[in-house]
């Protein structure tokens, strides 16, 4: 029988590797763990041992309660239920090898994975190129960063908002940074459209930008920001209201709320990407998102995590440490607001551990500046 140790050993050694695993790997080497004591041990301790495989049906019934869903045939139940079961047992593989955060049932427990990466994720997968406008951040003083910021503690982060069945989380991620940034300019803080930018943001070079973004079928914030800069600005959430479908662009330029003077990417260093969030606002990171299906609270600091990008989310602040269970130390995370509505995860936000460069969290960061622009 495999011991705690054998997986830990396993996992640092996977962890060294340069190569990126998906989570095939991740499940099949749990997959010799998971009726070891330790490892139960460190999975339920201080939280009550139950196998909800035992108690599926009625964990079914209550998901379906609690999210109000409904199946239009018997058989489309029938499929559901046992997706929801298969994600039970996927939600334990994950709490084995992130246990310093809570896995279980989310909203998002009766869609297969490859279901919800089509419908909730929509960060453009391979390499792009940068736009012409993108600027290298400098490099700024670290020594005097303070202990723990929160953005939303100093007013410059609207509420979460949820894209729904959408492939459009580039876009949110796009005017959480933009509403950040406006807010800093003007004392303002504004929700902007998400959905202009579904709808609006078509138009680029694919030679010149490696490809452009497509609404629901996904985009990058980098592009967005050019989009942003090119077309004069963004308008109010109010008066460009999201539908989470694609649809025509109506953007009004007498309606611009705020506007982009530039935009520059931060290297993948940690006090880096902390000062300019402490200067610039709140920032635009891609992340992978293989964790968060089944993700509830805590800090995530997964053993394993691939580096591909998948999902676009706003870095909004950090911690010094977040508690940490049994063996494992209290680790400093960042505080990353996502595009899932309030009922997911920690009132919508994600916790994930700095320091490694966790699910690719710090590969792809921007920040952005705004100008205020007049509305008519």
């Amino acid at each position: 029988m495999a011991s705690f140790s054998t997986l830990f050993l396993l996992t640092v050694t996977l962890l060294s590797s340069p190569f990126a695993f998906a989570e095939s790997t991740i499940e099949s080497v749990v997959e010799s763990v998971t009726d070891d004591p330790l490892i139960r041990q460190v999975v339920s301790d201080g939280v009550e041992a139950v196998d909800h495989l035992l108690h599926a049906e009625h964990h079914f019934s209550l998901f379906k309660a609690k999210y109000g869903k409904t199946y239009a045939t018997q058989e489309e139940h029938d499929y559901r239920f046992s997706v929801f079961k298969a994600n039970l047992r996927r939600a334990e593989r994950h709490q084995l090898l992130d246990p310093s955060a809570v896995h279980g049932v989310t909203k998002f427990s009766d869609l297969t994975p490859s279901e919800f990466r089509r419908s909730h994720l929509g960060l453009h997968k391979r390499r792009l190129k940068l736009p012409v406008d993108a600027h290298k951040a400098p490099v700024l003083p670290t020594n005097d960063l303070p202990t723990d910021f929160d953005w939303r503690d100093h007013g410059a982060v609207t509420g979460v908002k949820d894209q729904g069945s959408c492939g459009s989380c580039w876009s949110f991620s796009t005017t959480g940074a933009l509403e950040g940034a406006h807010f800093l300019s003007t004392g303002e803080l504004v929700s902007l459209s998400e959905q202009q930018l579904v709808d609006c943001d078509h138009e680029c070079d694919p030679e010149e930008y490696g490809s452009c973004d497509a609404g629901c079928n996904g985009g990058l914030m980098n592009n967005a920001f050019e989009y942003t800069l090119k077309s004069g600005g963004l308008q109010r959430e109010k008066d460009y209201p999201y539908t989470g479908t694609d649809g025509t662009c109506k953007f009004d330029k007498s309606k611009i709320a705020a506007s982009v003077s530039n935009f520059s990417v931060i290297s993948t260093d940690e006090d880096q990407i902390a000062a300019n969030l402490v200067k610039h606002g709140p920032l635009a990171v891609g992340i992978n998102a293989v964790w968060m299906q089944t993700y509830i609270g805590g800090v995530s600091c997964p053993f394993i995590c691939a580096h591909h990008l998948d999902h676009g989310v706003l870095l909004v602040g950090y911690g010094a440490a977040g508690y940490a269970p049994l063996r494992f130390k209290d680790k400093p995370y960042w505080i990353i607001k996502n595009s899932w509505g309030e009922n997911w995860g920690e009132d919508g936000y994600y916790k994930i551990c700095r320091g490694h460069n966790y699910c690719g969290v710090d590969s792809m960061v921007s920040s952005v500046n705004a100008i205020h622009t007049i509305t008519q």
